[in-house]
């Protein structure tokens, strides 16, 4: 029960890394030593079925918990306390680079691995610096459903690959605050009041999004597996470069500067980042049962 009740925690971590733009779920992944053993399951559920489900259920658990509260809680955080939640991400990002930097022990890097770091790093930073604020319409006609399929292709980047947050691509196309603030919360409301009839429109976006995120998962997973297969050292070169990024897009965001900055918030957020690196220690906990 101790270890079903950690896996849920872990993968309510990775949920909620998922839902905030800037921050990646595979990094999360990455810093409580699970990574390897996720992205297996992925690309082994039809092969080796019991077993992956088995081993993915508590974070599936987590993580959908994770996604519904976060999607009315965190929204409250954000706007209260911007700079002390922020720097409690960037604790839990900066508490995965140990466990990357131990994947690439022994693990052929040189200059193709430094160049491989600067590259993603610039990915990542230029992805938001080109970060859109403009907001996008939801239909429901055919095109539309296709559309939202293929952006849920996108967003499943955030929960593979680390360093890759797809609520902040979402956000750079102006698509996150209708799908994941405004239709995901709506549905939530509307199921929770019992209003069934009321979900068709909802429905039409979510449905095609969820299958598009599922369908990326595999897809990248697979792709992930194969690349880590042949340049392991390279890619986790790739991997920390996007990492390491993560910290400067989330700093990046105007909006944690908008209500001011006063003491209080600096000493919060030092407690914070403090916080979120003793979390990404904990949760991580012993490899060999992060891998069970």
């Amino acid at each position: 029960m101790k270890d079903m009740i950690l896996k849920i925690l872990r993968g309510m971590v990775i949920g909620i890394a998922n839902i905030i733009p800037g921050v990646s779920g595979g990094t999360m992944m990455v810093s409580m030593g699970i990574y390897d053993t996720l992205i297996h399951c992925i690309t082994h559920l039809f092969k080796e079925f019991a077993k992956s489900i088995k081993t993915l259920l508590p974070y599936l658990i987590g993580m959908a918990a994770a996604i519904i509260l976060g999607a009315f809680g965190l929204k409250a955080a954000f706007a209260h306390y911007p700079l002390p939640t922020n720097a409690l991400f960037i604790g839990l990002i900066l508490g995965s680079i140990p466990a990357i930097l131990h994947q690439m022990k022994g693990e052929k890097t040189g200059v193709v691995g430094a160049v491989v770091f600067v590259i993603l790093f610039a990915v990542v930073v230029v992805l938001k610096a080109v970060e859109g604020n403009n907001t996008a319409a939801l239909g429901t006609g055919f095109f539309d459903l296709i559309k939202y399929f293929l952006l849920g292709v996108i967003a499943s980047a955030t929960m593979v690959i680390p360093g890759v947050s797809g609520s902040m691509i979402l956000k750079t196309l102006g698509y996150y605050e209708p799908i994941v603030t405004q239709t995901l919360t709506e549905a939530v409301k509307t199921l929770t009041a019992g209003e069934w009839g009321a979900l068709g429109h909802d429905l039409m976006i979510l449905l095609p999004f969820a299958v598009g995120i599922v369908v990326g998962i595999f897809a990248i997973a697979k792709l992930i597996e194969l690349l880590l297969k042949k340049w392991k050292g390279y890619t986790y070169c790739g991997i920390l470069g996007m990492v390491a990024a993560s910290p400067v897009v989330i700093l990046m965001d105007k909006s944690i500067y908008e209500r001011g900055i006063g003491v209080s918030d600096i000493l919060l957020s030092v407690a914070a980042l403090i916080f979120g690196l003793l979390i990404a220690w904990k949760l991580a906990g012993d490899k060999e049962d992060a891998k069970a």
